[in-house]
């Protein structure tokens, strides 16, 4: 007896939850589940599946019967093309309400703890324009529509936009993006009529040739504003006009910056940045603080609501002024520094050599003498040895990467055994694994999710740990 098909209809299926990457979930009448691309819970549709796996199918909307009381019209013309705002077409309070349920079940269901209750996710003011970096891509592999392709007609392949989700080689032409404010639409579009009049070739991804690769533009909550171009090779007839074009037209940019990445990668960490004119980076303030962000940086992507988070973790940490502090995975440092001044002492890690040294710069330009800052891998550097240098402390701050923190990271923290653990996570699922481990030694006391990224399913969490055997 053969397979049955994978390719089935469903009529009349009702979406019934969000699911993880941005997928919404479908249930039949007879039980069976189906993860789509699209979709709002309370959509009732018909599904064509294109693949089946064990336990579940995929498949695509081909018909609605009735619209979720959720659902919004999405304000961009390149969504569902380009890939990045994958839930632009579900009312923001609609995004709020699955992030928080998202936490919540990810804590319970791999975590298995005792939750106290949640607080509110705390939202954005504005749920556009609030992206402080932005890279676009450049590719003379445009992709196009299916009208386009079935026109005949010859077409100017160039594009600088987005890679086209599942097509690596493929880049998505961007007109108007609504996640970062101006002047980035207008600095992105001058620089591609720029390059179409004069002719520039955009870079090929597979033949590993052209001269434009990329544009990245990063503006601050002070609106500063710095652009980094990157080039596949060095041709300063070509590049110098083109940039002092980029500076007449826009007299405000604070940084221009370009990279000549000759790499089959696009990664510009391991490249020397060149700074053509102004200042080699952009100012960023919080509260009293300062921090001077690079091309090569890594700052909150959300200046507004980052400031909003650092908030939740002082006020988690509830530091008395005698208390030595770990950060673990401290990046450029801006936590260490934002709790700093209720610290006795605070001691920052990371793995990365241009973020601890942008660290101290800043803590040094923000005149914070109780900040320390290491370089090293945290399942290496976070060892016996690491307490006794810097000392035992009663408090840990934790802010890891999406894959959470290593085991052997989680069991140095269960030998030092602080009082207080505050864990921030910009993924609840690794999150939830980690705390798991830690159940039998820590209980949580307190979970608040931040929205960080409206328009997509991300969502940052803070839970506070506290020992046990504490009063």
């Amino acid at each position: 007896m053969g397979r049955r098909s994978k390719n089935q209809l469903f009529e009349g299926v009702k979406v019934v939850d969000t699911a993880s990457k941005g997928k919404t979930v479908a249930k039949t009448d007879k039980g069976a589940i189906i993860f789509l691309n699209s979709g709002v819970p309370g959509d009732v549709v018909d599904i064509s599946t294109y693949k089946k796996r064990k336990g579940f199918y995929e498949g695509n909307i081909v018909k609605f019967h009735t619209l979720s009381e959720h659902r919004t019209e999405p304000v961009c013309e390149h969504f569902g093309v380009c890939g990045g705002c994958k839930w632009q077409h579900m009312k923001y309070d609609a995004q709020l309400i699955f992030k928080q349920k998202e936490v919540a079940e990810n804590l319970k269901r791999i975590g298995k703890l005792d939750l106290p209750e949640l607080k509110p996710i705390l939202a954005v003011e504005n749920p556009y324009w609030y992206r402080n970096k932005m890279e676009f891509s450049f590719s003379n592999q445009r992709w196009l529509t299916k009208e386009e392709v079935d026109s005949g007609i010859e077409i100017n392949r160039n594009a600088l936009g987005f890679h086209k989700p599942g097509m690596w080689d493929k880049i998505v032409d961007v007109d108007k993006c609504h996640l970062q404010a101006d002047p980035s639409n207008a600095i992105r579009n001058f620089v591609r009529s720029y390059a179409h009049k004069n002719e520039l070739t955009f870079f090929d991804p597979k033949n590993q040739v052209g001269f434009l690769r990329s544009l990245m533009i990063r503006t601050s909550s002070t609106d500063e504003v710095m652009i980094v171009l990157q080039i596949f090779h060095k041709e300063d007839a070509i590049l110098f006009p083109l940039l002092d074009a980029v500076a007449t037209e826009f007299t405000n940019l604070i940084s221009i910056q370009y990279v000549i990445n000759g790499k089959a990668n696009d990664t510009i960490y391991d490249q020397e940045i060149v700074c053509y004119k102004g200042q080699d980076f952009i100012t960023e303030v919080m509260e009293d603080l300062q921090f001077k962000i690079t091309a090569k940086s890594f700052y909150q992507t959300n200046s507004l609501q980052a400031y909003e988070l650092y908030k939740v973790v002082r006020e988690l940490a509830d530091l008395k002024g005698d208390e030595l502090v770990y950060d673990l995975y401290t990046g450029t440092g801006t936590i260490a520094q934002f709790v700093a001044q209720n610290a006795l002492k605070v001691v920052g890690v990371d793995v990365v050599p241009d973020s601890i040294e942008a660290a101290k710069t800043n803590a040094i330009h923000n005149k914070i003498d109780n900040v320390f800052f290491e370089t090293g891998d945290m399942k290496d550097i976070f060892t016996e040895d690491f307490i006794t240098r810097h000392g035992k402390a009663s408090v840990v701050i934790t802010d890891p990467p999406r894959d959470g923190m290593h085991k052997d990271v989680v069991q140095q923290l269960l030998y030092l055994n602080p009082e207080r653990i505050v864990y921030v996570s910009c993924n609840s699922a690794t999150q939830a694994r980690d705390l798991y481990l830690m159940k039998e030694n820590y209980r949580v006391i307190a979970s608040q999710a931040v929205d960080m990224f409206p328009q997509t399913h991300h969502v940052e969490n803070v839970v506070l740990l506290e020992k046990r055997n504490s009063k």
